[in-house]
């Protein structure tokens, strides 16, 4: 059965449907119309079913047909194979790439861990979040080790490169030459009539200005704005006056709670401050030693400017205005009297996050930063005091996790995210030495949850190469939560703090517990078994050391 390819009406066996226009128009010429003359006809096959409009048509050439029409039909089919191809080139690229990003390649990701050295187009344009885009799992595909033996065989190659090896402690002028500016202002010598750091500085402002109004911490933190405000209204009736000049009161933190997150410094801070000999920064965590300084206000937001140790030292005015009120009463005027007002600041990050070292110290071959916090603390404060407060790894991990994840929370996220955790730090350790791996910024950011912090002896290895044994008090969680009135008891002590009465005593320790976990993150229930089971066997050789350089099986968490 034939049809008209033009208007689909049914032809007879010999019939050229001369009446069709398109086949037969006005200006019809038999001797050169090809269809008249049966050339080139292109008819329609079909079955012998009535055809219906909307039907699809196999069309088919007839053997008559010419060669343009053959190679019309050849470059539509390779128009389409071509176009199948470029198609499956991308979904197959897509694959790759996603693949490789999330370790869900059947093969091994090209992609793997690479140098230390740091991107320069991340300090200008990128936060320091987004480098874990630069920092790739290796070696092993996460979809396959989230069985405890597969994992065990990550912490077995981790153990076998840990090495505790002492660092180099930089001397004073190497020190000098990174931070000038810090060293002209902080003096080497301190009052000394006063238990506290403090020092007169002349104040070279003028009378009317406003003495904060350059201050990051009141220009970027709405919080803050009130405490300035107040320190405004009385900055200029504590200024000293002597020989036609002016002079403000300067002191720094005789004490620091130096960490670690999640492990119950906010509520040694709010017991501690209850003391009448006891002051604190204005703001609990400025961080300035860890972030503030490098212009790091908040870690996905990049770097500002930074702040100047001036910007610090303002944050004590209030304590200094007290301890100046001591130093010249007539009390503190008579010989031998002394202010025992003594001030504290509680960044719980400031034992271990020297994550910005990397963008402003140069780098050593090792890839170890070259100098720490504890170096510049030291160099000013020598005979500072120190409290660290700590608790069992595993169970500071999983706190630190509900507390900081966003969305998603769960224990068998949590195990993800520790099982890629451990997978980076794995790919680290093989190339680098510990140090290096602990504190390496591009890692840090790359781990899903911050295991390294609960590595707490590589720490405080570290700051006993500075401080001594007797300036550092370690204290634990568990046994602050079980008998508080004696924790509070070894804080005082070390502190050399002045009795107290019944009354505030029974004030400091019966106080209710401070920054617990949140009721909708206490519904979440415990990690899995397996999980808890991983990071004990992650953190127990460091547990060890701790336990060894403390002289304390306390702090092996065998109990909890």
């Amino acid at each position: 059965m034939r049809y008209c390819i033009n208007c689909c009406i049914h032809l007879l066996p010999n019939d050229l449907h001369r009446q069709c226009f398109r086949c037969r128009g006005p200006d019809h010429n038999n001797q050169k119309c090809p269809v008249c003359r049966g050339e080139n006809k292109i008819p329609l096959y079909t079955d012998s079913k009535q055809m219906k409009w909307l039907a699809v048509l196999e069309v088919r050439t007839d053997h008559c047909e010419s060669w343009n029409g053959f190679f019309c039909l050849r470059r539509g089919k390779l128009c389409s194979l071509m176009f199948g191809l470029i198609i499956m080139t991308l979904v197959m690229v897509s694959y790759i790439l996603t693949g490789a990003k999330h370790g869900l390649l059947l093969i091994p990701s090209p992609f793997h861990y690479g140098a230390f050295a740091s991107n320069p187009s991340l300090m200008d344009n990128e936060s320091l979040s987004d480098m874990k885009d630069y920092y790739q799992p290796s070696k092993m595909n996460i979809s396959y080790v989230k069985d405890y033996p597969s994992i065990k065989l990550i912490i077995d190659t981790i153990t076998s490169k840990i090495e505790f090896i002492t660092r180099q402690r930089p001397d004073l002028e190497e020190l000098r030459k990174q931070e000038p500016h810090m060293f002209s202002v902080i003096p080497n010598k301190f009052l000394p009539n006063s238990k506290n750091p403090c020092w007169y500085e002349e104040y070279r402002g003028n009378t009317t200005a406003d003495p904060y109004a350059t201050n990051s911490y009141a220009l970027y933190s709405k919080r803050f704005r009130i405490i300035f405000d107040y320190l405004r209204k009385v900055f200029w009736n504590h200024l000293y006056h002597y020989k036609d000049k002016h002079y403000r009161l300067r002191c720094l933190p005789h004490f620091y709670i130096i960490g670690q997150p999640k492990c119950g410094t906010t509520d040694l801070y709010d017991r501690l401050r209850l003391h009448p000999d006891v002051r604190f920064s204005a703001i609990k965590e400025p961080h300035w030693w860890t972030r503030k300084r490098f212009g790091i206000i908040r870690l996905r937001d990049g770097f500002h400017d930074r702040y100047p140790v001036e910007d610090y030292l303002d944050l004590f005015d209030l304590a200094a205005h007290q301890i100046q009120s001591v130093l010249q009463s007539d009390a503190g005027k008579e010989r031998g009297k002394r202010n025992n007002i003594i001030i504290g600041e509680a960044s719980a990050s400031t034992m271990w996050d020297n994550n910005a070292w990397i963008f402003f110290y140069d780098n050593s071959t090792e890839g170890e930063p070259p100098f720490l916090i504890q170096d510049f603390i030291h160099a000013f404060q020598p005979n500072a005091k120190l409290i660290i407060m700590l608790r069992d790894p595993v169970e500071r991990l999983y706190s630190d996790y509900l507390y900081f994840a966003s969305a998603n929370k769960s224990a068998e996220d949590f195990h993800e995210k520790v099982a890629e955790s451990l997978q980076l730090f794995e790919g680290c350790v093989l190339d680098f030495s510990l140090r290096a791996c602990v504190y390496n910024n591009t890692l840090n950011n790359a781990m899903p949850v911050r295991l390294q912090v609960g590595l707490y002896v590589v720490y405080l290895l570290d700051w006993l190469t500075v401080f001594n044994k007797d300036q550092i008090l370690v204290l634990r969680l568990e046994d602050h939560a079980s008998n508080m009135r004696y924790t509070m008891h070894m804080v005082f002590q070390f502190l050399e703090l002045g009795p107290l009465s019944e009354k505030q005593e029974a004030l400091i320790t019966k106080s209710p517990a401070s920054n617990t976990r949140r009721p909708e993150d206490r519904s979440l229930g415990p990690m899995l078994p397996t999980t808890k089971a991983i990071l004990r066997d992650f953190y127990r050789p460091f547990n060890t050391k701790l336990a060894q350089v403390l002289f304390d099986d306390a702090f092996l968490w065998k109990r909890t």
